[in-house]
């Protein structure tokens, strides 16, 4: 039986393929089963390079770029120092740092540097702290956390290895003699030294400066800096990402319990209103949880991130002489109280 047209007329054997289906037909479900193709590879490439760039965000946030150090305390300040070499407090590396004598002094500042600097923090700058804190005959102790090494790098964790670190230097300190040990940190050395008093008695008070706490807020706060993310999913992809690259989830940072605790010693918070890696909210809702008579914070408008010192730099040290005025009296009617100082 012949095969006909619409008009009952017969049809090219060329109009007919395998299964009796016409060959434009035929073409037609090809080019749309290609343009299904090239859509889901434009869509699978689009999603490929949306991850990789949140990727490359967690890599660099974990890996930051830190410059080698190009002094030291003799030929910045004048001031004799030691090389130390210390474990942290797990035990998982061998810290480097510097130890400043002071003479016949029982007191001991812990310089706590920022995320993307090392013990030097010259934008600080770091040196001229010391030197002050020196002449308050505090000994101090400066020292590399370990994304900030030298030698044997690591990563970046956000607080959680770094306040391990930070707590071997402050058992540095106390083997020292020190009795009364501060800690003064600077943005994410503030954030860890506030997870690191979460597990030290050894702690007598703190100053914190430009604090920076790595939490999902603030580290989308930085990300939108630079590039205009949605909120979600990018949290949850570098979220995700994050421990894979270095090993830490954000789970494993105390933030919800570092911005609800009351510590028991004096703590100073310094922040400016223009900082735009650390809004200065944050300071001002840790200081309101805080107890302790002497602690206290200074909101300085215009002031930027870090850069506090170098922008009120008369205001900044009389801020913290006083501070560090009240631990020293505070300590000193605790001995009188227990009879340790006679009267």
């Amino acid at each position: 039986m012949s095969q006909t047209g619409p008009n009952d007329l017969p049809l090219p054997s060329s109009a007919y393929v395998t299964g009796d289906v016409p060959v434009a037909a035929a073409r037609r479900i090809s080019i749309k089963n290609i343009l299904v193709a090239l859509l889901l590879s434009v869509l699978f490439f689009l999603i490929f390079c949306f991850v990789s760039l949140h990727g490359y965000i967690a890599w660099v946030l974990s890996n930051p770029t830190v410059a080698p150090l190009y002094s030291n305390p003799k030929l910045s300040i004048n001031l004799e120092y030691e090389n130390i070499a210390f474990p942290a407090a797990d035990g998982s590396r061998i810290m480097q740092g510097w130890y400043i004598p002071a003479e016949d002094s029982v007191k001991t500042i812990v310089f706590s540097h920022g995320y993307g600097a090392n013990r030097e923090e010259s934008w600080i700058p770091m040196y001229d702290l010391a030197n002050f804190a020196h002449r308050l005959n505090f000994n101090v102790l400066m020292f590399d956390y370990g994304f900030a090494a030298q030698n044997s790098k690591e990563v970046a964790t956000g607080g959680k290895k770094e306040a391990q670190q930070l707590l071997g230097a402050i058992q540095v300190a106390k083997q020292r003699g020190g009795q009364e040990i501060i800690v003064w940190g600077f943005s994410m050395g503030a954030g860890t030294a506030l997870q690191a008093a979460l597990k030290s008695p050894d702690i007598d008070g703190m100053i914190l400066d430009s604090t920076f706490l790595l939490e999902p807020d603030t580290m989308y706060h930085n990300i939108r800096q630079h590039i205009g993310l949605p909120r979600h999913p990018s949290l949850e992809i570098i979220g995700m990402l994050l421990p894979v690259l270095n090993g830490t989830s954000l789970r494993q940072i105390p933030y919800a319990q570092v911005k609800s605790e009351d510590y028991p010693f004096p703590t100073l918070f310094i922040h400016g209103t223009k900082d735009e890696k650390a809004p200065y909210p944050i300071a001002e809702k840790l200081a309101a949880n805080q107890t302790n008579p002497d602690s206290g914070v200074w909101i300085v408008d215009g002031a930027h991130h870090e850069l506090i010192f170098r922008e009120h730099p008369k205001e900044y040290l009389r801020k913290v002489s006083l501070f560090l005025g009240k631990i020293k009296l505070a300590s000193q009617n605790t001995n009188v109280q227990t009879g340790s100082v006679s009267e």
